[in-house]
C-alpha cells in the first residue's frame, strides 16, 4: 500500500492539532507536522514534527523539498480579529503573504493544496452561505482570507479551499477557550453574562473541521467546500444550550446585541454555511452542537484524570 504523504501547517493549533491525531490513527497515511517553535501536541506517535517557519520563504521551500507531501492542509493563520484589525502588517505577511509562497512552491512540485478559509470572506447579511456565493469581507482578517483564496483559485496546482464557522474544541496544551468552556465556567462560578442574540453562525467541532479536511485530502478534491457544524445558532442559543447540558443556572445568561459591545473589527452579522455540496461530495456529516458539547465533556474529564 502506497502511503499518501500529508503536510500539515500549523500543527500547533487547535485545528492542527486535532489533524495530526486523525491522520496519525490512520495507517494509509503519513504525516508531517510543521510549526513555528517546538511541539505542542501531547504524543508523539505516527507523525513526524518538523518546525516551519510559513513567513519564511526560503524555510518553507526546503521543508518541503525535503518532505515531498503529496498534499499540504494550510490551517496556519492569524486568526484573531481584532488582532488583525490592529497588526495589519503581521496579518497580512501570515494570511496571504505566506499563501503566495505556498502557492509558488506547490506548483513547482505539483503538491495537492488544502487552504483553510473562514465565513468571515462574507458581509453577513444574507447567510447561511453556500460555496457560490459572492465574499464581500467586511473586516480586515476577511479582506486578508478573501485574498488568500484569490491567489489559491489561480494556482496552477490542483487545489481546494475549505471554509469553516466559529470553530470550537479541546486542545492539548489547554490555551484557547471557547463559548462552551466560557459560558460553563461563568455560571459555574455564579457570574452573570450578557450574550449577544444578534448574530447567527454553524459553530464546528474542531473534530468535524479535521474530518472535512481529511475528506478533501483523500479525494483530492478541487474547488471550494464548506465544512461546519448544522445548527443555526446565535452565540445566546449557543449559551442556552451549554447551562441546559450542564444544568447550570440560565437566569444569569441575559440578551444583548453586538452594538452593546466595542470590538476593533466589524462581525458579520449572519453567516453560517449550507452543507449540501460537503455532504454530497464528500459523505460529510457533522455532529449536532449539543453532541459537541458532549464532545468536549469528555474530553475535558480526560485532561484533569
Amino acid at each position: 500500500m502506497t502511503q499518501k504523504k500529508i503536510l500539515i501547517t500549523g500543527s500547533n493549533g487547535l485545528l492542527g492539532q486535532k489533524l495530526v491525531k486523525l491522520l496519525a490513527s490512520k495507517p494509509e497515511v503519513s504525516v508531517i507536522a510543521t510549526a513555528k517553535g517546538t511541539n505542542r501536541l501531547s504524543f508523539s506517535e505516527g507523525y513526524e514534527y518538523l518546525e516551519m517557519d510559513i513567513t519564511n520563504p526560503e524555510n518553507v521551500a526546503d521543508i518541503v523539498k525535503m518532505t515531498m507531501p503529496d498534499v499540504i492542509i494550510h490551517t496556519a493563520a492569524m486568526t484573531n480579529v481584532d488582532q488583525c484589525e490592529a497588526e495589519k502588517e503581521a496579518c497580512w505577511m501570515l494570511n496571504v503573504d505566506a499563501v503566495a509562497t505556498l502557492v509558488k512552491i506547490c506548483e513547482i512540485h505539483q503538491i495537492f493544496l488544502c487552504h483553510l478559509s473562514t465565513d468571515f470572506v462574507f458581509d453577513g447579511e444574507n447567510g447561511p452561505y453556500q460555496e457560490e456565493d459572492i465574499p464581500n469581507p467586511i473586516s480586515y482578517y476577511g479582506q486578508s482570507k478573501w485574498k488568500a483564496e484569490q491567489l489559491v483559485q489561480r494556482a496552477k496546482t490542483p487545489w481546494a479551499i475549505v471554509r469553516t464557522v466559529l470553530v470550537y474544541g479541546i486542545a492539548d496544551d489547554m490555551s484557547r477557550s471557547n463559548i462552551i468552556l466560557w459560558v460553563r465556567d461563568s455560571l459555574q462560578s455564579g457570574k452573570p453574562i450578557k450574550v449577544v442574540t444578534d448574530q447567527l453562525r454553524t459553530p464546528t467541532l474542531a473534530e468535524d473541521l479535521a474530518i472535512g479536511c481529511w475528506l478533501v485530502a483523500a479525494k483530492e478534491a478541487t474547488g471550494i467546500f464548506h465544512i461546519s457544524g448544522k445548527d443555526f445558532l446565535s452565540p445566546y442559543e449557543m449559551a442556552i444550550k451549554t447551562a441546559d447540558y450542564f444544568q447550570l443556572d440560565k437566569s444569569l445568561i441575559s440578551e444583548a446585541n453586538a452594538s452593546n459591545f466595542t470590538q476593533a473589527a466589524k462581525r458579520p452579522p449572519r453567516t453560517g454555511f449550507i452543507l449540501d455540496k460537503a455532504r454530497k461530495l464528500l459523505d460529510y456529516n457533522p455532529v449536532s452542537f449539543d453532541e459537541g458539547i458532549a464532545v468536549l465533556e469528555k474530553q475535558l474529564a480526560s485532561t484533569l484524570n
